[in-house]
């Protein structure tokens, strides 16, 4: 834990970044968190493809690219719980081992019908579960005041989504799409070596607590705050990275491999505020940061509802996602601040609320397209999600920054 590191090691206050931490987990983490994102969106990627051959419905293709939202957000809490118990070096190489098994059953034996692609939706949510094990990963190498740093770099692997993005649907026009599963296990089982050379479980892990004890935060109206926050900040992100494919092929026209260069676009924006977001948290405090999180994804996600050409929609999207990415990092710059002693269940915890708020907007806009003919419904709810996480954050602010004991220097 990051506690029990500063405190072993009280010199590591007054070091650099970069010498206060162990950077080769760092990059194990990136680069696991990396790959885990990639396969955890790529049904959205493919869904136009998946689409056409199953002849899915608008909601069948929503509910089938939210399954692994759904699914990660429930298995970051199991991940959450084994990261305290066995230690998150170990927690990663199970769940990495379980994706690619599962992704290599489907190559082989295909997938053929709408439940087949929600049974893998369901064994992809082991890899978005990842997020439980990557952060606490490189969180507990370092100090309270390069935690958004440290959790922003590890969390920056979400750019894993811009992979998906861009070579999933030109592979699946050379391939087809079943066999992107099997090709998708060479770069996992490559990292996975990387990932148990490199790796390393920080000193001073606590001892494993009794399931009830593993969810004592749930008792403090803090946790729910932050997990509130976080099911708009990444709720929105991994919501839209899975479901512009979708978006940008039946609104504009456009080819998969089109809309997958311009959902790639928008999240790689996302993704690469991820630690500029952690770093503005450290220097501002991560509530200030927040607050302009939701008003400018609120402008972002409202002003897309109404957008009527592709450019307008694009540009709306790149803001909402440098939002969205922003806010990602600066919540985790808050999470160790307030519940060091709880880091791992509260990431799974965290971590939970954002999938499921990703599930809600990618099943939302394909339940607003088969009802009314537009995603303009969806878009706007969650607009309104993010107003209401504003007010929110406004309502808690002063009370967190009196009563939070947190270390000297350490902005909220």
């Amino acid at each position: 834990m990051a506690t029990t590191y500063l405190d072993a090691q009280p010199s590591v206050e007054k070091s650099t970044f970069w010498s206060s931490g162990h950077k080769p987990t760092l990059i194990a983490a990136f680069l696991y968190f990396d790959l885990a994102f990639m396969v955890w969106v790529l049904l959205g990627p493919l869904a136009p493809e998946i689409a056409k051959t199953l002849a899915l419905t608008p909601a069948e293709k929503g509910l089938m690219v939210a399954v692994p939202t759904l699914a990660g957000a429930l298995l970051r809490v199991v991940n959450g719980l084994l990261v305290d118990r066995i230690g998150p070096k170990n927690s990663g190489t199970i769940s990495q081992i379980i994706v690619i098994t599962g992704l290599f059953i489907a190559w082989a034996l295909g997938v053929t019908s709408f439940g087949g692609t929600l049974a893998l939706g369901v064994i992809l949510g082991f890899a978005g579960a990842s997020f439980a094990i990557a952060l606490p990963l490189a969180s507990r190498w370092y100090p309270p005041e390069h935690q958004g740093k440290a959790m922003g770099l590890a969390g920056m692997g979400n750019s894993g989504t811009v992979l998906a993005a861009l070579f999933a649907p030109g592979l699946a026009r050379i391939f087809g799409w079943n066999d992107v599963l099997g090709l998708a296990c060479i770069p996992l089982t490559l990292v996975l070596v990387a990932y148990v050379m490199m790796a390393k479980d920080a000193p001073g892990r606590p001892a494993a607590k009794s399931l009830r004890d593993y969810f004592q935060p749930l008792k403090t109206a803090d946790s729910w705050w932050l997990m509130g926050f976080y099911a708009v900040t990444f709720g929105g992100f991994v919501g839209l990275a899975a479901s512009l494919p979708i978006y940008f092929t039946d609104r504009f026209g456009l080819t998969t491999i089109q809309a997958g260069y311009a959902t790639a676009g928008c999240v790689f924006a996302g993704s690469l505020v991820r630690p500029v977001g952690g770093a503005l948290a450290d220097a501002i405090g991560g509530v200030k940061a927040l607050i302009g999180v939701f008003i400018l994804a609120a402008f972002a996600l409202a002003g897309v509802a109404i957008a009527d050409t592709f450019v307008t929609a694009l540009m709306l999207f790149v803001i909402g996602m440098l939002a969205l990415g922003t806010g990602n990092g600066s919540v985790f710059q808050l999470v160790p601040q307030r519940f060091s002693a709880e880091i791992g269940v509260m990431t799974g915890l965290v971590g939970m609320a954002g999938g499921v708020g990703g599930f809600y907007l990618a099943s939302s806009l394909g339940l607003a397209k088969q009802w009314t003919g537009s995603f303009s419904a969806g878009f706007l709810i969650f607009a309104g999600l993010a107003i209401v996480a504003l007010v929110g954050l406004l309502l808690v602010k002063s009370k967190w920054r009196a009563t939070w004991g947190t270390a000297a220097g350490v902005r909220i």
